[in-house]
């Protein structure tokens, strides 16, 4: 694919690393290509996996592209919180979990599937009157967020591994657009009557486009517009 053919507009799959923002790509790559990008659908920092992004006159299908169901799987840890309910910050509280069984995890996951109501993370690029929510959760105010609701098609717990303090359990989720899988791990840990955040997370699909057909950073750096190496495009 050629320079000018993503000046005018294609599809990028990319496989956004640890740490970096979805904006942080965005703006790299815009930088690089001296082209118009936008992503359909944000990873928070501490999250890797596919992100949808759009060139030129593709970034009209944004909002196509972020309604589609996504599915990610992870980790989420039992026994202690967060603020931010991710490892973004350090554990405020922990919890006993010795009455936890197995069957009591899989019954929580049960009940957190199908069409739900969520409050959003504080802990989030949600927008509160013009401004990111995070902005205002690390100023150390507070505010409420409303519930929205979301579908959960599938929550498979894949292995739990119990540990002297605290449970990992392993998940596979299938989900509609604007759900928090942060605010998922905080729910776990109230249904069983613990507390839990999220520690790992990795987007796996978005709609058709699958995290095997992405490119990673390393791959886009090297292809800038003097190198023989070409950028994969989808769509």
């Amino acid at each position: 694919m050629e320079l000018g053919d993503i000046q005018k507009g294609v599809v990028l799959l990319v496989n956004k690393p640890l740490t970096w923002t979805s904006f942080d790509v965005v703006n790299y790559i815009r930088k690089m290509l001296n082209v118009k990008v936008g992503h359909a659908g944000t990873l928070d920092p501490l999250a890797t996996g596919l992100l949808i992004l759009c060139t030129g006159a593709m970034t009209k299908k944004i909002d196509t592209y972020q309604a589609q169901e996504k599915q990610y799987t992870g980790i989420i840890k039992i026994g202690a919180t967060t603020p931010s309910f991710d490892l973004e910050t350090t554990i405020d509280e922990v919890f006993p979990i010795t009455h936890i069984s197995d069957e009591s995890i899989f019954n929580a996951a049960a009940s957190l599937t199908g069409l739900i109501k969520q409050h959003p993370p504080l802990y989030s690029a949600k927008k509160i009157k013009g401004e990111r929510a995070y902005l205002i959760a690390r100023r150390g105010d507070t505010i409420e967020i409303e519930s929205r609701d979301v579908e959960i098609s599938q929550f498979k717990i894949t292995s739990i591994a119990r540990k002297e303090d605290f449970i990992n359990v392993h998940f596979d989720i299938i989900c509609s657009k604007g759900t928090y899988i942060r605010a998922i791990a905080r729910d776990m840990g109230k249904v069983i009557q613990s507390g839990s955040h999220l520690i790992e997370l990795c987007r796996i699909r978005i709609g058709d486009f699958n995290l095997s057909e992405a490119m990673t950073m390393e791959e886009i750096k090297k292809m800038r517009p003097n190198s023989e190496d070409k950028i994969k495009t989808v769509g």
